[in-house]
């Protein structure tokens, strides 16, 4: 189930990133950047429809997807 970011509260959508972020362990590149960095790159993709939160009920979990991983789900 696609989840819209904005229906989250700042606290909430911040935690979510977060545990995403250090969860992937994401490559950046050659510079290391630091988490505030990382939270603002997923959310500005969130606001541009770059990424999605997607909640899958089976496993009580969320995760962030692009629009063609939500399509080939069929979400």
């Amino acid at each position: 189930m696609i989840v819209p970011f904005q229906q989250l509260a700042p606290e909430t959508l911040n935690a979510v990133l977060e545990s995403f972020v250090l969860r992937e362990g994401t490559d950046y590149g050659e510079q290391e950047v630091g988490l505030e960095s990382k939270l603002e790159q997923l959310k500005g993709q969130l606001q541009r429809g770059e990424l999605l939160l997607c909640f899958d009920e089976p496993s009580e979990s969320i995760n962030l997807i692009t629009p063609l991983q939500a399509r080939e789900m069929g979400l």
